[in-house]
C-alpha cells in the first residue's frame, strides 16, 4: 500500500498517490521521496507491488501549478528522446494538475560516481549526449537565450550576491564598472553560434545509466550559446578538475563537434575563449542564484559551492585585460565583511 504523506497537510501529495493508484490500476505500491529539486517540483520513486509495463520503479513528478508548468519538460524530454538521448520517457500526464509519472533513471548521479578514474569515461559519454542533443537543434522549438534572458541572469549577481549575501552596497562607479562588464560579457555570448542548450549539463542532473548518461533537469531548455552547456559541465559547481583536464576535455569535445558538423569554428584557442567568456556569465548568474536559494528560500546548503563558482569567476576574469575591471571589483568585494551567518 502506499507509504502515508510526509506531512499530515500534505494535501497534494495524498492527490499525486491517488492519481499514480488510477494510472496502474492499483493501490499496491510503495511511493517515497526520490529527490529534492531547487524549484517547487518534487519528485517520488513509486515501486509496484508487482511490474507495471515490465517496469519495477517508477518516479512521479509533483510541479504544483501556478509556481511550475510541466508542459516545457514534456515538450523537452520529447526533443532529448528524439535526439537519442536518454532522457525518462513520460508514462503518463496531468497537466492541469503537474502531475507526471516518468521511467526512472536510477538513483546514481554523475557527482556520486566521478573520481580520477572514472571521470574521462563518464565526461567523454556526456559529451556524446551534448553533441547528439546540440545537434538535433531546429528552428522554433525552443525560446531562444536572447539578451534579455542573459541580462536577467546577469543582474541576480548585484541583487543577490553582492547586496544580499555580502551587505555590500555599490557605489556609482561600481554599477558602471559591473554594467560595462556585463555589455562585453553578453556582447561575447551573443556573437557565439547558437544551439539547443539545455542550461543545466552538470553533475547532479546527469545520472550513470544504460545507455550513459541519463539526463534530468531539463525544463528550461533554449536555444544559446555553443558554448553554455560545456560550461556547465567542465566547471560545475559541485566538482572542479583542474584546468588541465578542463582544456583537455574542452579539445576532445571541440574534435568531435567539429566532426559532428557543429559550429565551433576551426581555431581551437578562439573557441576556448568564447568558452572562458560563457563561462563568467553562468558564474555570475550561479553566483546570484545561490545566494537566492540560501536568503530567501532557506537553502542554505548552496553556500558551501559559492568558493568553488567564484573561484573559477576570478581566474577567468583575470586572464583577459577587457575583464580586468571586473577582476578588480572582484577583489574589492571580498576585501568586505561578508554578512553574519554567511559561509562565504
Amino acid at each position: 500500500m502506499p507509504e502515508p504523506p510526509t506531512s499530515a497537510s500534505d494535501l497534494r501529495l495524498d492527490t499525486l498517490t491517488d492519481w499514480v493508484a488510477g494510472v496502474l490500476g492499483t493501490r499496491e505500491f510503495r511511493i517515497a521521496p526520490a529527490s529534492a529539486d531547487a524549484s517547487f517540483r518534487r519528485y517520488f520513486r513509486v515501486v509496484p507491488g508487482a511490474p507495471w509495463q515490465g517496469r519495477t520503479t517508477l518516479i512521479a513528478m509533483d510541479a504544483p501549478p501556478p509556481m511550475e508548468d510541466c508542459r516545457p519538460f514534456v515538450h523537452v524530454a520529447r526533443l532529448l528522446r528524439d535526439a537519442a538521448v536518454n532522457a525518462p520517457e513520460i508514462l503518463a500526464e496531468d497537466l492541469s494538475r503537474g502531475f507526471l509519472l516518468l521511467t526512472d533513471l536510477g538513483t546514481r548521479t554523475y557527482l556520486s560516481a566521478l573520481d580520477a578514474a572514472s571521470a574521462p569515461a563518464l565526461y567523454s559519454a556526456a559529451t556524446d549526449a551534448l553533441i547528439l542533443w546540440q545537434r538535433a537543434t531546429r528552428a522554433r522549438e525552443l525560446p531562444p537565450y536572447d539578451e534579455a534572458l542573459l541580462t536577467r541572469e546577469l543582474d541576480l549577481f548585484p541583487d543577490w550576491y553582492v547586496a544580499r549575501h555580502l551587505g555590500v552596497v555599490l557605489t556609482n562607479a561600481q554599477r558602471e564598472t559591473l554594467a560595462t562588464a556585463f555589455r562585453s560579457i553578453l556582447a561575447n555570448n551573443l556573437a557565439q553560434p547558437r544551439v539547443y542548450v539545455h542550461r543545466d549539463f552538470h553533475s547532479r542532473n546527469l545520472m550513470v545509466a544504460d545507455p550513459n548518461p541519463g539526463v534530468l533537469d531539463f525544463q528550461d531548455a533554449v536555444v544559446g550559446p555553443v558554448t553554455y552547456d560545456l560550461v556547465s559541465l567542465l566547471r560545475d559547481a559541485y566538482v572542479a578538475w583542474d584546468e588541465s583536464r578542463q582544456i583537455d576535455w574542452a579539445a576532445r569535445y571541440w574534435d568531435r563537434a567539429r566532426r559532428a558538423g557543429l559550429p565551433v569554428g576551426v581555431d581551437f584557442a578562439a573557441f576556448w575563449q568564447d568558452f572562458e567568456w560563457m563561462g563568467v556569465q553562468r558564474q555570475l548568474k550561479v553566483l546570484g542564484i545561490f545566494a537566492r536559494l540560501a536568503h530567501r528560500d532557506g537553502k542554505a546548503d548552496y553556500l558551501a559551492d559559492m568558493p568553488r563558482v567564484f573561484a573559477y569567476l576570478r581566474a577567468a576574469c583575470g586572464r583577459y585585460p577587457a575583464l580586468g575591471t571586473l577582476a578588480a571589483l572582484l577583489d574589492a568585494l571580498h576585501e568586505r565583511r561578508p554578512v553574519a551567518g554567511c559561509a562565504f
